[in-house]
């Protein structure tokens, strides 16, 4: 039971000593340190204000490698779109050529089927070639060949 007393009266002069020591680092109860605890009290806030500016240089570093790392990734996206956005800029001029053998050739092979209801209410299915599938790119550069937007194939009937 002794040695319960002695180990709480240790961890009370322990608190109570942190507690004094919190008060000092706040600038708190200062009149009663002498010189020397005073020129202590200075060391321990410059090499923790020194420690503290370390970690935040240190995490600002990683942020910034962070950052050239996704620069780097972004701009190899953007080459990789600029070069998709040249070849479809490529096709959709060979498609937009007049006499070009490929749009002549295309032209022919353009058909167009409705549905056996109502003409007023319905729009034309375009399809190319002998009922191949158009991959997306070829269907928007035809309907921009064949005049702008779905709304506008009507004069193709």
């Amino acid at each position: 039971m002794e040695t319960l007393y002695q180990e709480v009266s240790r961890l009370r002069a322990n608190y109570e000593s942190l507690q004094r020591s919190q008060r000092h680092m706040l600038g708190e109860d200062l009149e009663s340190l002498n010189l020397k605890e005073l020129q202590h009290l200075e060391k321990q806030l410059d090499r923790t204000l020194s420690q503290a500016r370390q970690r935040k240089t240190e995490v600002m570093l990683e942020r910034l490698e962070g950052l050239r790392k996704k620069e780097q990734d972004l701009g190899e996206i953007n080459k990789q779109l600029k070069s998709k956005l040249e070849e479809h800029g490529q096709c959709t001029k060979a498609i937009q050529e007049p006499g070009n053998p490929s749009t002549v050739a295309r032209d022919n092979q353009l058909k167009v089927h409705t549905p056996q209801t109502n003409h007023k209410d319905s729009e034309p299915n375009l399809q190319m070639g002998y009922n191949q599938p158009l991959a997306p790119e070829e269907a928007m550069a035809t309907r921009n060949f064949a005049g702008g937007s779905s709304r506008n194939q009507g004069w193709l009937l």
